[in-house]
């Protein structure tokens, strides 16, 4: 039988090691094991793959091979190009597994590969209920009114909210004071199920990072855009998206908001309509329904949406772009204070047609005749005299015409 000779070289090159030859022998039975050698590493055939001091696994080859390619006379040389092989293969296959790991439309992924399980709204809910938000429940719920203005309002005013929904509505204004917090799964969930719903993909994605942009927030980090409105924008956003009769109107509006000209920050905007929902229950002109419905996050959810809408519709069909932008809210707000019932019965039809298959009124690419869209000289100026109504924090925090104070913060 042919004895195996196993000789260790060192090379002497770039790593700066000298040319040597020494066996590393071990003993066994009284016979002599010799077994190569290679830069402090112990190569012999049929051995699995291993790993030493955090290096990569060598694998064995037969001699003939290693004349094949050479690397017999390239040791002997002691010079020329010294490439490990097994720690290319380890780098091919990490960039391989990245690329596997990357989807179509799915930009900064993180290599999580068991991603957060999408939450409901009720389930997020559910965690603000059992919550102790004591320190946020020190608000103003409705506004104070003074003199004549109070005087009226208790005449001709919508009646007030009943007594067994005063906790659920101070809990929405709890909510709407809530800010963002990186320790919280539940937070943490609802972000990735709006970017997933959204985006339409599977994966999480970094906490931060210019992929926010992607679905309408104004930088890397989404909790910067919410001071207005707190957790609850998130909320009305995650209601928006899971509900399955507004997922489609969601998507449709996300995507006007990726037009070319008529473009605008949807999550920046979403904020705005749930500014303008607050708004209006604070004002109380929501209380008749919700006393109605016995309560009150379900009817403000379908202002919020119903509020939306009517932002869409106005978009769309008068050709809006984002210099309009701070006359369009403005202009949805007043609209919402005044026809909070027109609105929600606006909704209601618009999700009944489009369960029935057809097209929904208000959706028509065309600006109507007697709306035109302002020309380009008209955008400019509403641009160049509106300058900061372009950044949207400013427009989220527009005064109230009412009396008294009507902003949340």
């Amino acid at each position: 039988m042919e004895e195996d000779i196993d000789v260790t070289l060192h090379l002497e090159g770039q790593n700066g090691l000298s040319p040597e030859c020494k066996s590393s022998e071990e003993t066994t039975n009284g016979h002599s094991n010799q077994k190569p050698v290679m830069n402090g590493l112990i190569i012999s055939h049929n051995v699995k793959d291993h790993t030493t001091n955090g290096c990569a696994p060598l694998t064995s080859l037969p001699i003939s091979t290693l004349k094949q390619n050479g690397l017999l006379q390239t040791l002997a040389a002691a010079g020329g190009d010294q490439t490990k092989p097994a720690e290319e293969n380890v780098e091919l296959e990490k960039a391989r597994r990245e690329w596997e790991a990357l989807e179509s439309i799915q930009p900064a992924l993180t290599e999580d590969s068991n991603p957060s399980p999408l939450i409901s709204f009720n389930e997020a809910l559910q965690y603000f209920q059992t919550t102790d938000l004591g320190d946020l429940l020190n608000i103003q719920p409705t506004i104070r009114r003074t003199g004549l203005a109070a005087v009226t309002h208790f005449l001709f005013g919508p009646p007030r909210l009943h007594r067994e929904l005063t906790e659920e509505r101070d809990l929405v204004f709890a909510i709407a004071q809530c800010h963002v917090d990186n320790s919280q799964t539940v937070h943490m969930r609802v972000l990735q199920t709006i970017y997933k719903r959204l985006i339409g993909c599977r994966l999480d994605c970094p906490r931060y990072g210019t992929h926010w942009e992607n679905i309408g927030f104004q930088g890397a980090d989404p909790a910067t855009d919410l001071r207005g409105t707190g957790f609850l924008g998130l909320m009305h956003t995650l209601y928006f998206v899971m509900d399955p009769e507004t997922l489609p109107l969601a998507r449709d509006i996300y995507k006007l908001s990726q037009h070319p000209t008529q473009n605008f920050p949807f999550s920046v905007m979403s904020i705005n309509m749930t500014r303008i929902a607050l708004q209006v229950l604070r004002e109380e002109a929501l209380s008749k329904e919700c006393n109605r419905r016995q309560q009150v996050v379900g009817v403000l959810n379908e202002f919020y949406v119903a509020t939306y809408l009517h932002l869409y519709q106005v978009w769309k069909t008068q050709q809006k772009t984002i210099a309009d932008s701070g006359f369009v809210i403005k202009e949805v707000e007043l609209f919402a204070k005044k026809n909070p019932k027109q609105m929600l019965r606006r909704l209601e039809v618009f999700l009944k047609e489009r369960r029935a298959g057809g097209v929904p009124r208000g959706t028509s690419p065309e600006p109507p005749a007697q709306q035109p869209s302002p020309s380009q000289e008209e955008r400019a100026a509403r641009a160049g005299s509106k300058a900061k109504e372009l950044h949207f924090t400013g427009v989220c925090e527009l005064p109230s015409d009412t009396e008294g104070d009507a902003r949340l913060i």
